[in-house]
């Protein structure tokens, strides 16, 4: 069997950035899948992609199937048979379907019954043949956004302007919307020309030659390190945005850095604006010195070489020049704009055709963070650098820098909150309430920040959840997960001393005083606690804690979020330790018998027969007080303790003691004292969902 290179090639109008990566890495995936279906051996499979093509090279690709010789069972030969020995219907249907005739049949047994058999052969096709199809493969991509271009029904990225699929140095015959394969690619558009290709083999350099590099961790690369050698240079400190660096390599196919500059007076605008004007409008990165401030230097990449690049980077600077002269009209314009006005404008802006407007979210805000102050017991310093926070949180979306960089809001409310003569902490805090913005981002490093968060978070969560818009599968429109991934990690990172259910409630609350709640409040809070108990999980299996484990400390309420987090790690640990197990043996005989009993019922002590019984209940007694005392306190491992020493007392009980006994009064007795102990340790966790 031979082996032969085969170059597949789509050339488009520029894709745009966010689809590349996603398009080669489901163009290679599709591609590998195909071969195994098609059983087509071969020795390795390369990518390429540019903003102008997505390509895969199949390096030792067999130039055809390997045969398939196979024994094939049919029926039974009572059924293969008829009266007088000759072959059935069936066993000639079974015949022509595997292509032989019953002169070809046989017999074999299998576990003392005896079956009809073929020998069946089926030849490998050739490769060639089996190419074409690779024309359904390219029409079954999919992507973000398709378009349409002529009279052609097609839905795609982009139009297609030339296609390869050359398989060693013959060209597999197929079109789309009119373009049919063959043998030519294009390189840089500029820069480069027209490439005929003889072999797969040359497309790597060839394109190179004509100013394309093709693969895309390599352009990365040499962008990467070009900065890295003009920061050196220069001695600048060029912070690469990775976001930026992976939008930006998709934008190029032969990328050249090169610096240019703008007026130091803009160094006079916060920060944060010049490097979002810089990075979200021009896709520049910024430049800063030794000590973290920001420079009047930006760092751009070029499409092409390093022919004319002062030419470059004064165009460049002439359209950064406008742009952040446009910031410096916001910047000046929004200061003119008192906050108390502002807040007014809140009220015109809509949040939810079914929620009102910002200003009655803002005002739902306040109610939830003044109703978790008081749960928490905040001191009146904390109090009332949280109720101006939660009052003024928002009031810089109807500022202009925000309008034109959504990405902007609390930042420049912390600004503008500072130049209006408001409190560093409420300033501070207003720039907080946004956090955690993303899976990894900090939680606010202030209460005040942290409880106006949670109660914005809580408010979005519950009021979607309340007029039925609720996540379902991959879709959350409304980012729900994250924001409730937010509050498991806010209320954890700061130990608030309050239960999940809790906060719930404080929102429902809110929620139901505004008449936003389109269902009954208890189905609602049910299907929160839900919601909530998934994100939980998530942050614990990001601590490597088991499945089991997870399950145990989830299937009761989940109260505390940092009791049950250390609850969940101190049962990990001591998960294969010997002793631990004998210790889950005895607690989860109690709770398997207790799910027997009918009622909660009066545990009599005066019922008691044997000693074995008096000492249960004495250590009943001791953890009923001093299991949840210790919970309170976040003792977990004070907890743990109480219930492992009633270890031995347990298992003396049953080996003495039968719980179902046949006085009925004497029975019911002791299902009392099993249920009751049941639900301390279940407090704890179900001991019984663990897996040892």
């Amino acid at each position: 069997m031979s082996k032969q290179d085969f170059l597949l090639e789509i050339g488009v109008e520029e894709l745009p950035a966010r689809f590349v990566t996603s398009s080669i890495a489901q163009l290679q995936e599709k591609m590998e899948k195909w071969l195994a279906d098609e059983r087509l051996d071969y020795e390795n499979i390369q990518a390429f992609a540019t903003p102008r093509r997505l390509a895969i090279l199949i390096e030792g690709l067999a130039d055809c199937q390997p045969d398939i010789e196979e024994e094939a069972k049919g029926p039974a030969k009572k059924i293969a048979l008829d009266e007088d020995g000759n072959w059935s219907k069936a066993a000639q249907g079974f015949a022509r379907g595997q292509g032989v005739t019953t002169d070809q049949l046989f017999f074999k047994e299998v576990k003392g019954v005896e079956y009809v058999y073929a020998n069946r052969f089926i030849a490998g096709k050739e490769t060639r043949d089996l190419l074409p199809a690779l024309k359904e493969l390219i029409l079954s991509l999919h992507f973000p956004k398709n378009m349409r271009w002529g009279s052609h029904e097609l839905r795609f990225a982009r139009p297609i302007q030339w296609l390869i699929a050359l398989y060693g140095t013959e060209v597999i015959p197929f079109e789309i919307t009119g373009i049919e394969t063959g043998t030519t690619t294009y390189g840089h558009r500029f820069l480069g020309k027209k490439i005929e290709l003889k072999t797969p083999k040359e497309y790597e350099q060839a394109l190179l030659a004509e100013y394309v590099i093709s693969r895309p961790e390599e352009r990365k690369q040499a962008i990467r390190s070009q900065l890295e050698e003009m920061a050196a240079e220069k001695n600048w400190v060029i912070p690469i945005d990775e976001d930026l660096l992976e939008e930006v390599h998709h934008l190029v196919e032969y990328p050249t850095a090169l610096s240019g500059s703008f007026d130091e007076e803009f160094l006079a605008l916060p920060k944060e604006v010049l490097i979002t004007s810089m990075r979200e409008h021009q896709r520049y990165f910024p430049v800063e010195n030794q000590q973290g401030e920001l420079l009047p230097y930006f760092v751009t990449v070029r499409n092409g070489d390093h022919k004319h690049l002062d030419n470059v980077a004064r165009g460049n600077e002439k359209v950064l020049r406008a742009r952040l002269a446009d910031a410096d009209f916001f910047y000046q314009e929004d200061q003119k704009v008192k906050i108390e006005d502002a807040l007014k404008r809140l009220e015109n802006i809509v949040y939810h055709e079914e929620l009102g407007s910002i200003g009655d979210k803002v005002r739902r805000i306040q109610e939830s963070a003044d109703k978790l102050l008081a749960a928490l017991e905040a001191d009146s310093r904390t109090a009332e650098v949280t109720r101006r926070t939660a009052e003024i949180c928002k009031f810089d979306l109807v500022t202009q820098m925000v309008y034109e960089f959504p990405e902007l809001q609390g930042r420049m409310g912390e600004v503008y909150a500072e130049l209006a003569g408001e409190q560093k902490e409420v300033a501070k805090a207003i720039n907080e309430h946004y956090q955690p913005r993303f899976a990894g981002d900090a939680s606010p490093a202030t209460l005040a920040g942290a409880v106006v968060s949670i109660a914005d978070k809580l408010d979005t969560i519950v009021t979607c959840f309340a007029i039925g818009l609720i996540p379902t599968g991959s879709q959350d429109p409304y980012a729900l997960r994250r924001q409730a991934a937010g509050v498991v990690q806010m209320v954890t990172d700061h130990q608030l001393e309050v239960e999940l259910e809790d906060l719930i409630e404080i929102a429902l609350a809110v929620a139901e005083e505004q008449k936003l709640l389109k269902r009954p409040r208890q189905e609602l809070k049910e299907e929160l606690v839900q919601f909530f108990a998934l994100r939980v999980k998530a942050a614990l299996q990001e601590k490597a804690v088991s499945y089991d484990v997870i399950d145990a400390v989830l299937a009761e309420r989940i109260g505390h979020i940092p009791t049950l987090i250390n609850k969940a790690l101190l049962i990990g640990e001591k998960h294969d330790q010997p002793d631990f197990k004998k210790v889950v043996e005895a607690l989860s005989r109690i709770t398997n018998i207790a799910k027997k009993a009918s009622g909660t019922g009066e545990i009599n002590e005066e019922k008691f027969e044997k000693k074995e019984e008096n000492e249960l209940y004495s250590s009943y007694l001791t953890v009923k007080d001093g299991v949840p005392q210790a919970l309170a306190e976040g003792k977990v491992e004070q907890a743990y303790q109480l219930l492992a020493d009633c270890e031995p007392v347990i298992h003396r009980y049953f080996d003495h003691i039968m719980v179902m006994a046949d006085d009925e009064a004497l029975k019911a007795n002791r299902l009392a004292q099993m249920h009751a102990f049941a639900e301390v340790i279940r407090s704890f966790a179900h001991f019984q969902a663990l897996v040892l």
